[in-house]
């Protein structure tokens, strides 16, 4: 029986893809970003063991909610892509009783080796949306604030398009680290080149997770960063919608 190691699940998320969605947490990331609200779900290795039958089973009480609202099932983390099997698995389980599918991802251990690309590809199949969250257009900036290079997450994001699966973009904005217009500019024509965006999301920066730094002993690096106005929001969404043709999402074209 296949398991997959959770950090937690939320029964009636609203922000995490369309309508109501029951959210799976998932255990480990190796990303190390500096404005992470969910250090706790960093380590490998740990967290509470579950069957896909177990997560399908609950759900299913679920099920009236999701439907009438246009929800469905989001695995988040995290990063869902370190838990490849078991993600195939459950997103086939979850298809086979209708269950909308999407896929909460920074695409951070994404891979080009066959054996990832074999998975990935199986994923897909089972996958209704995918909400990608780029932290940063530039390498080395994006080196600072996560510890990694930015360059098989926009490869990811490039994989996505060309499979013509759903997207949903997803970008922090902290002041003075990711909302510099150079760089907004540049992720916007990056953006532009991708053929299956159906939303840009601006997510403003919080310090809604320091207290899970503080708890794990880490120090918070980002304690002096203020969140952004909302004249600055808005003027990030225009620079990163400026050369977007929206994709019309499934639901609104069978309107």
């Amino acid at each position: 029986m296949m398991h997959g190691r959770i950090h937690s699940i939320e029964t009636f998320g609203t922000v995490d893809g369309p309508g109501i969605r029951y959210v799976v947490f998932m255990q480990g990331c190796i990303l190390r970003c500096q404005f992470c609200h969910n250090a706790d779900t960093w380590e490998i290795g740990t967290g509470k063991q579950m069957s896909v039958s177990e997560i399908v089973d609950d759900i299913q009480s679920y099920l009236p909610y999701m439907k009438s609202s246009g929800g469905g099932i989001t695995v988040s983390g995290g990063e869902p892509l370190l838990q490849l099997p078991f993600l195939i698995e459950l997103f086939k389980a979850c298809k086979k009783h209708g269950i909308h599918t999407a896929l909460d991802s920074s695409g951070g251990c994404y891979s080009k080796a066959d054996a990832f690309q074999e998975q990935i590809s199986e994923l897909i199949q089972y996958t209704d949306l995918v909400l990608l969250d780029v932290k940063q257009i530039d390498r080395k900036k994006h080196m600072k604030l996560t510890g990694m290079p930015n360059d098989h997450i926009l490869e990811f994001a490039e994989f996505l398009s060309d499979h013509h699966i759903p997207v949903w973009i997803r970008h922090v904005l902290v002041p003075g680290i990711t909302d510099i217009d150079d760089d907004l500019n540049r992720l916007g024509t990056f953006i532009g080149g991708l053929s299956n965006v159906e939303k840009v999301e601006v997510l403003p920066y919080h310090k809604l997770g320091v207290y899970k730094w503080e708890a794990l002993g880490l120090e918070y690096p980002l304690k002096e960063v203020e969140p952004p106005d909302e004249e600055r929001i808005e003027h990030a969404y225009r620079c990163l919608t400026a050369h977007v043709n929206f994709r019309k999402p499934f639901t609104e074209t069978l309107a």
